[in-house]
């Protein structure tokens, strides 16, 4: 185990796979809400061994998923690219510094990016254009940045605090919006397997963030909570009850059923929550994979003192009736339909 570093381990590792990870509630000026989520991966498909591209022949490859959520009117888009290509200046700077896009885009070439200079952050995919200002220093998972997700080991980091204001586009809308968000940053050799996880990003309104996470079934489940406090003090423990309650949301695409509202309690931190879905559909279908990830509202009790905040949930290995090669086609023939939906009018 080494020693996590900033700015250097935000830059690229050379493991099996790695992803930068974003979320954020965002409101506009007549108090509207929305929640967007940005992820790049980055994987070596001959060890990773993805289905989807265990043959491409490529030592590293890149793509993203990326979600826009309005809230108020219910309504949730999501764009999926299978490749990004990489620009070469990508990873050169002394701080994050990512130029990318797909081979198909709207306008543009490389319309998508992620930078970080004077603890300042710009985020930009088709939908968001983004200033994060970095308000505490970044949580590491576990203590120390490292982490056992059941039988997988894992570097892993987060910037649980930064203010956020810039623009979303909904139906071809610019809408100036303010918020918060969060970042995630995990890399690590292990190989693709079929798991499950329910994973919890939270903020309260004490401006205390805690990450929190199931992983695995039976036996070799592993839990983890990680908080850190208003003055930047950091605590984990292993030992956090995580269980569904409630409504669950059943998916016409997958027929997988996604619980929608959870209870969680972490006794080392005196903290009891109630997260429900601010959203019903938030599945996210990725070839033969099929998650949901969503914005959650918090309502939450440390010691005797109750709080309230947002949250992001994304739920992992939740069975589908498909098998792989109907699902693929089905996810594949929707994404052409909506790719040239772009180009022509009909």
């Amino acid at each position: 185990m080494k020693k996590i570093t900033f700015p250097k381990d935000e830059l690229v590792h050379n493991t099996f796979l790695e992803w930068w990870y974003w979320n954020g509630q965002l409101w506009d000026e007549q108090g509207r809400h929305y929640s967007y989520m940005n992820c790049l991966f980055r994987i070596k498909p001959k060890k990773v061994q993805l289905p989807l591209f265990k043959r491409v022949p490529f030592e590293n490859m890149y793509f993203s998923h990326s979600l826009l959520s309005d809230i108020t009117r219910k309504k949730f888009t999501t764009q999926i690219d299978y490749l990004d290509l990489v620009a070469k200046d990508s990873f050169s700077k002394p701080n994050l510094f990512v130029n990318y896009a797909s081979p198909i885009t709207k306008t543009g070439y490389f319309n998508k990016v992620m930078e970080f200079k004077d603890d300042h952050y710009f985020l930009k995919n088709e939908n968001i254009e983004l200033n994060l200002g970095l308000v505490k220093k970044p949580l590491l998972e576990n203590g120390n940045g490292f982490v056992k997700l059941s039988t997988k080991k894992s570097y892993y980091y987060s910037l649980t605090n930064l203010s956020t204001q810039g623009v979303i586009k909904i139906n071809n809308q610019l809408i100036q919006v303010k918020g918060k968000s969060w970042m995630d940053h995990q890399w690590a050799n292990v190989k693709f397997t079929r798991d499950k996880w329910d994973w919890f990003s939270i903020q309260l309104e004490n401006n205390s963030e805690l990450v929190c996470y199931q992983y695995g079934k039976g036996k070799n489940k592993s839990t983890l909570a990680t908080i850190i406090h208003p003055n930047s003090k950091q605590e984990s423990t292993k030992i956090a009850f995580i269980k569904p309650c409630g409504k669950s949301w059943h998916s016409s695409k997958t027929h997988a059923d996604y619980p929608l509202e959870w209870q969680i309690e972490i006794p080392k931190f005196k903290l009891k929550i109630q997260a429900r879905a601010l959203n019903n559909n938030q599945e996210v279908i990725f070839g033969v994979l099929n998650y949901w990830e969503g914005p959650m509202e918090i309502k939450a009790q440390i010691a005797d003192r109750s709080v309230t905040g947002w949250g992001f949930t994304e739920l992992v290995g939740y069975d589908s009736v498909f098998n792989d090669r109907t699902m693929l086609k089905n996810n594949l023939k929707d994404r052409l339909v909506n790719r040239y939906k772009k180009f022509f009018t009909f």
